[in-house]
């Protein structure tokens, strides 16, 4: 048999992947009516849960052969229909992404989106109608695949189906950009492929996905082969007619559509800047896709693929994506699991918003009895009611059962009598950032406690072994410093003092996986990681201030960086009082490296920088704040953004390598993973030491690089 166009000229792929797990494509014939035969292909690499199935080289070839066979059997009159699905609980996880770091030339990565396109776009030329059964998983190229078919249908309760590419750096490049906004108009595409990754990577479910169209149909899972079968039969008999009421017409191609990609360019600009590359090519090929056919669609993401793919934005996101997926998982420096003690009551101090929010995640991850104090009955009642709000707006969302919030609601009790924490295994403190303070809440605490219980800070700044110095057992002191907001950022910088032992350290590692959060282990040193390389970021800007630089020259300074926010946004978000005080904390731990700002403590005192309109948009910078870093400039000349940016990389490149040789966490990777998770810098960038490699600003400071080789493109 000739080779088909699904499998040509593809075979220099296949050394990239010489260990790929492929994923078979097994094909089986069903009866169904009227004598008719449907070719039912079933995606499955045999690892059974332990890996789901993923798309390379090897994958797509096989599976390129296979439709070239139903093709050839199509046309001889023996089958009637193709339907796809995937092993249980999963059709795919997209492209195999294990060697994808390691792609030689702009001309390999074309072929690889050629392939793609070759090898999924054949289910929609068989010549026969074509299906996708949607049974579970399907993230990337697994939607491709489903796209390319004639006909959907999805299981309702398969646990996510998504496009991320734009959070990976490059774009749905085998067949999404072009076919999903057609199937479903623009709007609708325009969430899926650009703003849900945005967004955290947001998923949908079945019910979503049918509602948007991309599944025709919607069955329950103890049938769901069976009734798409049965779907499908109807369809190829002609006695099932499928609309969609989705599907782009004349008028949106003429006046909506356009409409919609300006309104997103605009909502990108605003919200992430202009220095992430993949978005936009997404909407370069969103729009076009309004008149273009599908072989024009398909050569245009050809290209585009093959320029991010081999760029030193995708390269960095691959590595971020393997920091958070293999790195994460196996934090360096864990004790043994073993050596963990039981928690089965959770002690809060404080019923502030952060002692709340920790309330709320510990009984709903851990369903053990909570109890939180403070200094009076007001206090804990104000913070019990919002935690009983949050447990009822939990189930409103229909998140969590009726069962399941009135257990939340009755492990939660509150008290101002710290005897009550006397059967607590661990007690975490959230109260004023003052050492005196901590301290005298851990002594009193100690008092009712066992000697075995758990005693953990959520400091942001000061220093663990301190705030446990006068305790009789500081061995069971450690750091837990959660990100604000508690529910939604991932990292918990794990501290370990001095004096804190294998058995807190590792209770802590395993109590933060049981939360659903990442830990990284970080000795105990002023602002441990995350707001060590803050204060070295904000203390850059507010010094450019001091010396007379306008607001608007640092911001644009600092555009390289990619950051989701500005520094003046950020300090604004973590408090003005805050801020000042992380930057005073560094300066007096580091004064030669740091500095302090008195405009600073008098922006936090007027109480802003920016002036917002009734949404909380910002307008611009606030009259009265640019007054006062005016009025306070002290003696120095105004910088330029280039110096500017120079000495925040610089800055920045120093500052990690001495915590580095500090052993303040293990590896460069440590620091970027707390970046990551911690401070939202974005995938694109791989957190701070690939950019600061790839800006020569590694070499600058210390004469090397933080990654040998460093993380760059293909030239």
């Amino acid at each position: 048999m000739a080779k088909d166009a699904a499998v040509k000229d593809f075979d220099e792929l296949l050394s990239l992947t010489e260990d790929e797990v492929v994923t078979h494509s097994f094909v089986r014939d069903i009866a169904i009516s009227e004598g008719r035969t449907l070719a039912l292909v079933t995606l499955d690499n045999g690892r059974d849960h332990t890996r789901p199935n993923t798309l390379g080289p090897r994958t797509m070839k096989e599976y390129g052969e296979t439709m070239a066979a139903l093709k050839e059997r199509a046309a001889n009159g023996e089958i009637h229909g193709v339907a796809v699905t995937g092993k249980q609980y999963i059709l795919a996880a997209g492209a195999d992404l294990t060697n994808a770091g390691d792609i030689p030339s702009k001309a390999i990565a074309r072929k690889i989106a050629q392939q793609g396109h070759a090898a999924l776009g054949a289910l929609s030329e068989l010549g026969v109608p074509s299906f996708v059964f949607i049974n579970g998983l399907a993230l990337g190229g697994g939607v491709e695949i489903a796209l390319n078919a004639h006909y959907r249908t999805v299981d309702s309760s398969i646990p996510a189906l998504a496009l991320p590419e734009v959070f990976l750096g490059i774009i749905p490049g085998w067949g999404g950009a072009w076919l999903l906004p057609n199937l479903i108009g623009i709007e609708n595409a325009l969430k899926v492929i650009v703003e849900n990754p945005l967004k955290n990577n947001r998923t949908l479910k079945g019910t979503d996905v049918l509602e948007l169209g991309i599944a025709d149909a919607m069955f329950s899972p103890a049938t769901f082969l069976e009734d798409s079968i049965r779907w499908a039969d109807g369809v190829i008999s002609g006695t099932t007619k499928v609309k969609r009421k989705n599907e782009p017409g004349k008028i949106e191609r003429a006046v909506k559509w356009d409409v919609a990609i300006g309104i997103a360019r605009k909502m990108l600009e605003s919200r992430i800047g202009t220095v992430a590359k993949s978005p936009y090519a997404a909407l370069e090929l969103l729009q076009a896709a309004k008149n273009t056919d599908r072989a024009t669609g398909f050569a245009a993401e050809d290209e585009k693929l093959a320029e991010l793919i081999t760029g030193d934005q995708f390269r960095a996101s691959i590595y971020a994506f393997n920091l958070v997926q293999k790195r994460a998982k196996k934090p360096a420096g864990a004790p043994d699991k073993a050596l963990a003690k039981p928690v089965t009551k959770v002690g809060v101090v404080g019923a502030g918003l952060m002692a709340s929010q920790f309330a709320l995640l510990f009984v709903r991850r851990l369903k053990v009895p909570v109890v939180i104090t403070d200094l009076d009955q007001g206090r804990v009642d104000k913070g019990l009611e919002y935690i009983r709000k949050e447990i009822a707006s939990l189930l409103e969302k229909k998140r969590i059962s009726p069962d399941e919030s009135n257990r939340l609601n009755a492990l939660v009790s509150g008290t101002t009598d710290k005897a009550d924490f006397a059967d607590c295994d661990w007690v975490i403190e959230a109260v004023f950032e003052e050492l005196g303070v901590k301290q005298d809440v851990f002594a009193e605490i100690e008092k009712h406690v066992s000697d075995t219980a758990v005693l953990a800070t959520n400091t942001s700044s000061l220093s663990v072994e301190q705030i446990g110095a006068k305790l009789k057992h500081p061995e069971r002191v450690v750091g837990f410093h959660f990100f604000n907001p508690v529910a939604v950022m991932p990292l918990i910088e794990v501290v370990k003092a001095p004096k804190t032992d294998d058995a807190t350290l590792s209770t802590a590692m395993v109590t933060a996986a049981a939360l659903y959060k990442n830990a990284v282990i970080t000795t105990d040193t002023p602002g441990f990681v995350v707001n060590r390389i803050l204060a070295k970021l904000l203390g850059e800007a507010m010094h450019a201030v001091d010396t007379g630089t306008p607001f608007e020259v640092v911001n644009e300074s600092i555009k390289p960086f990619g950051l989701p926010m500005t520094p003046f946004e950020l300090l604004e978000l973590v408090g003005l009082t805050v801020g000042a005080h992380v930057l005073d904390t560094h300066h007096a731990a580091f004064p030669d490296r740091f500095f302090e700002s008195e405009n600073l403590h008098k922006l936090a005192e007027y109480g802003k920088i920016f002036d917002r309109d009734g949404k909380g948009k910002i307008t611009g910078f606030d009259k009265k704040a640019v007054a006062i870093v005016s009025k306070g400039a002290g003696k120095g000349t105004a910088m330029t953004g280039e110096e500017i940016l120079r000495r925040v990389e610089d800055g920045l490149a120093d500052e990690i390598h001495r915590m580095l040789e500090d052993g303040v966490v293990s590896a460069p990777e440590d620091i970027d993973l707390c970046l990551l998770l911690g401070a939202g810098w974005p995938f694109q960038m791989g957190g701070a030491t690939p950019y600061l490699d790839r800006v020569g600003a590694s070499e600058r400071v210390f004469g090397s690089t933080f990654h040998t080789p460093p993380i760059r493109g293909v030239e």
